[in-house]
């Protein structure tokens, strides 16, 4: 089967009539951004937060009505930009460019804020991350990595079993970004092997569906290993950091009680959910040649090269810098090394890294960022956090289990549409004292784990976290260099695991690990101690 074939099978049909969404997408962007009216509750919440009074600081804005008319603009921009993720009716990384074009013309953000957005450090770490897949492969060292990892398995099922629950452990405690930048790679040069073991005749027999599986299995038991301990990401810390403003700090290990106990479970979840979606369609059901070429290879390959001394070393460098290095470096810096390393120390050609990095990825994701910030930075994304509120009142979950239910859900909606810390730093500061007014003895402890646990969840949409749009940067067929992956492939194979992580965040972590755990007595009365000393 050709490549051709099968992105036409992974969005063919209605999805391959690309003028159809791009009038779709525009259609409804012209409808609700210049059409419907703009809500009254709108203008109110931008008034209130000061968010009018930003704009207007800012001339983006003449008043508060114009202010909120900026605000549904930014609302409409969104379903545009999922359907033109989705479908690539326009190229994805034109569509990432379009974020910020918009926020240009239409003057939705002052000019130097639009610029940092998708210039800043995010952007410059995701670079850099696909600069390290590029010269990690050209130098061999993706096969090393593979046969460290995986080679002492065989079969099917265990070599996936034990990647999908070792990379969401490890993800838990170590870059899940840095190890999907790694390991997507090696996931490639596995199914080569496979494939080209079972192919006859001197023609490689690609199997595009055990393509499709191994990458998603590596990529999303990354995501789920968010939630293990704080180190796994930065919105745990942000979360850390407003329990702290209400006097009642949670530290390391206490983090990790909670959340440590599922990641196994979600890392078994997503193994099966795989196994399910993908098991009759795969052709090739025995990854053992892959791993034993791969292994074969390495012993060809011999010791170690100097180039593969350097590029090792400079993997563990980076890491050692996002460890230590903290606020002042940030992600960026220590991953702009990827790109000056292997060029300085002449492991990597400088042609090659700029031809082998996937910009499409990169401008996808630095739109993403662009339009996290519209949807912060308007007020559109607390508009619609108030507006879910609302609902959950009137539905009666607002308090204990059934906020803990509403509020992961808007959480995990939310952070495939903006960043995990963005969410998390966004939706904090509303449910922490939400939680606290309940009088539920586990609160604020249990809807900021709740909030936060939920952004490890952005399965379905391209744009959702670095992870997607690493792998599908750099998974690609090893001898035509095509894409293995599809933006739709993410819509219809990541919407159905978010709902099951979210059932087990709400089953598992929420009735039983929270009540097995247990909370702290007196954390409730001393938050709402903090709470009443800040408002007098």
């Amino acid at each position: 089967m050709s490549h051709e074939m099968e992105h036409d099978a992974g969005g063919g049909g209605i999805l391959a009539n690309k003028l159809l969404w791009i009038c779709i997408g525009a259609g409804i962007f012209i409808l609700i951004a210049f059409i419907l009216p703009t809500p009254q509750s709108m203008v109110e919440i931008v008034e209130k937060y000061g968010f009018a009074k930003r704009m207007m600081e800012w001339e983006v804005a003449h008043s508060a009505a114009d202010a909120a008319h900026k605000t549904m603009i930014v609302l409409g921009i969104i379903p545009m930009a999922v359907i033109f993720f989705a479908t690539e009716a326009i190229p994805i990384g034109l569509t990432g460019v379009l974020m910020p074009i918009l926020a240009y013309f239409l003057h939705l953000l002052p000019r130097g804020m639009i610029g940092k957005t998708f210039a800043g450090d995010a952007p410059m770490f995701l670079l850099g991350v696909l600069a390290m897949g590029v010269a990690v492969v050209d130098v061999g060292l993706h096969k090393r990595l593979a046969s460290w990892l995986l080679g002492w398995t065989k079969g099917f099922m265990v070599p996936i079993f034990v990647l999908c629950i070792s990379m969401a452990v490890v993800g838990s405690f170590i870059s899940a970004h840095a190890m999907c930048a790694f390991m997507t790679p090696v996931m490639a040069a596995v199914y080569f092997g496979a494939v080209s073991a079972r192919s006859t005749g001197g023609r490689i027999e690609h199997d595009p569906a055990l393509a499709k599986f191994l990458m998603f299995s590596l990529c999303y038991s990354l995501n789920v290993g968010g939630i293990g301990s704080p180190a796994a990401g930065g919105r745990n810390v942000i979360m850390m950091g407003f329990w702290s403003e209400y006097n009642v700090p949670m530290d390391f290990f206490t983090w990790m009680k909670y959340g440590l106990p599922i990641v196994p479970i979600l890392g078994v979840l997503v193994a099966v959910y795989m196994l399910v979606l993908f098991g009759r369609k795969i052709k090739t059901k025995d990854l053992t040649p892959g791993l034993t070429a791969i292994k074969e290879e390495t012993k060809k390959m011999g010791k170690m090269t100097y180039a593969e001394y350097v590029t090792f070393g400079m993997l563990i460098l980076i890491l050692l810098l996002w460890i230590v290095g903290g606020e002042e470096l940030g992600l960026g810096g220590p991953a702009l090394l990827a790109l000056l390393i292997p060029v300085v120390f002449k492991t990597t050609d400088w042609k090659k890294i700029l031809g082998g990095i996937s910009w499409d990825a990169w401008f996808m994701y630095c739109g993403a960022l662009t339009l996290g910030a519209l949807l912060k930075e308007s007020g559109a994304a607390l508009w619609l956090a108030q507006s879910f509120l609302k609902i959950l009142g009137y539905v009666g979950m607002s308090e204990g289990y059934g906020l803990w239910v509403g509020l992961s859900g808007l959480s995990g909606l939310m952070t495939n549409f903006m960043s995990d810390a963005g969410t998390t730093a966004l939706l904090g500061p509303i449910v922490i004292p939400m939680g606290i007014m309940t009088g539920v003895q586990a609160e604020p402890w249990a809807v900021g784990l709740a909030v936060a646990f939920a952004t490890s969840f952005a399965h379905f949409l391209i744009v959702g976290t670095p992870n997607n749009a690493i792998v599908y940067g750099l998974g690609i067929y090893p001898d035509t260099g095509e894409k293995m992956l599809h933006p739709m492939d993410f819509v219809k194979y990541g919407f159905i695991l978010w709902i099951l992580c979210m059932g087990v965040l709400w089953v598992v972590e929420f009735l039983v690990v929270y009540n097995v755990i247990g909370f702290p007595e007196g954390i409730l009365e001393t938050a709402r101690q903090a709470m009443e000393s800040a408002n007098q």
